[in-house]
C-alpha cells in the first residue's frame, strides 16, 4: 500500500481542522495520539485514522481494532503525518472525528449529580486538565459558559487524554442563561471564591444534592456579579504560603471533595 503524501487531497483537507472555522463547517475535528484515539474508536466517533509505518508497528492493535470497527484506515507518509500532527514529536496516529460537544439540555435532562461549569475559561491545556479531572472524580458533564476556549483545540484534546470522548461536554455562551438552567433543574450553584463564606472541608452537606461548580478564568477569576449569583462561595483552605491555586488545581480539589461525599454510599 502506497503512503499518501502531505500533498494529498484527503490529508489537506484533513490538516485544515487544526483550524476552528474548518471545525465549525465540517462538524469534525482531530485526535491525535493512542489514548485519544483508542476513546474516539470506543465511543464510535472515528471518521477516518491516518497512521505512519512507525505507527503501525507501534500500535498495531489500534489500527487493527479501527479496521474491524470498518473505520477507513490510511496510511501516510512520515511528512504527512508531520503536518498532521500537532506536537513536536509526531505520533503518526490522527483520527478525523464528529465533534463531540452536546446541546445543554442534553446534559441537564440526564440528571446530573455533579458538573463542572468553566466560566471564560482561555487556556486549552486547562479545558482539557479539567475535563480528565471531571472524568477521573466520575462527575456528570463539563458545560463551557461564556467565550470560551474550543474543546476540539489540539492542546485541549490531548490534555484530556482521551477523557474528552467519555464525559458529556455543552457549550453555552450565555453566562446568564446558562445559571438560569442549572437553577431551573434544581441545581445547587458553587463558586469557588479566595473568600467564600463556607470553608470546602465544611461543605460535605452541600455534597448530598446535585452541585454545579463554577470555576473562573485563568486571568481574571469568576467575575462577582457571576459569583453572586451561586447559592455559596466556597474557598479552599490554603495551610501553606501558597497565595492561590491555578484553575484545573482548584477544580480538582473542589471535585475530589464532592466526589468523596457522592460516592460515600
Amino acid at each position: 500500500m502506497d503512503a499518501l503524501s502531505e500533498r494529498n487531497p484527503r490529508v489537506v483537507s484533513a490538516v485544515k481542522l487544526h483550524r476552528s472555522v474548518a471545525r465549525r463547517k465540517s462538524g469534525l475535528f482531530l485526535a491525535e495520539g493512542a489514548n485519544s484515539v483508542a476513546a474516539a474508536l470506543d465511543t464510535r466517533r472515528v471518521r477516518e485514522l491516518f497512521y505512519s509505518n512507525g505507527a503501525a508497528v507501534r500500535e498495531h492493535e489500534l489500527v487493527a481494532s479501527a479496521v474491524g470497527l470498518g473505520v477507513r484506515t490510511t496510511l501516510v507518509s512520515d511528512r504527512a503525518a508531520q503536518h498532521l500532527g500537532e506536537t513536536v514529536t509526531a505520533p503518526g496516529l490522527v483520527a478525523v472525528c464528529e465533534l463531540i460537544d452536546v446541546p445543554l439540555d442534553e446534559v441537564l435532562e440526564a440528571g446530573p449529580r455533579m458538573l463542572a461549569v468553566p466560566v471564560e475559561i482561555a487556556e486549552p491545556g486547562n479545558a482539557g486538565t479539567l475535563i480528565r479531572v471531571v472524568d477521573a472524580v466520575g462527575a456528570d458533564g463539563v458545560v463551557l459558559a461564556g467565550e470560551t476556549v474550543d474543546p476540539h483545540n489540539g492542546k485541549c484534546v490531548r490534555a484530556s487524554a482521551g477523557s474528552l470522548f467519555h464525559v458529556p461536554i455543552a457549550r453555552s455562551r450565555d453566562v446568564g442563561e446558562t445559571l438560569d438552567a442549572l437553577a431551573a433543574m434544581g441545581i445547587t450553584i458553587l463558586a469557588t471564591a479566595a473568600d467564600g463564606e463556607v470553608d470546602l472541608d465544611d461543605a460535605d452537606d452541600l455534597f448530598t444534592g446535585p452541585v454545579a461548580w463554577l470555576f473562573g478564568n485563568e486571568a481574571h477569576g469568576l467575575d462577582p456579579a457571576v459569583a453572586a449569583r451561586a447559592d455559596h462561595r466556597v474557598r479552599i483552605p490554603i495551610r501553606g504560603r501558597a497565595e492561590s491555586l491555578n484553575l484545573a488545581t482548584a477544580a480538582s480539589i473542589c471535585l475530589y471533595a464532592n466526589s468523596r461525599v457522592r460516592y460515600a454510599n
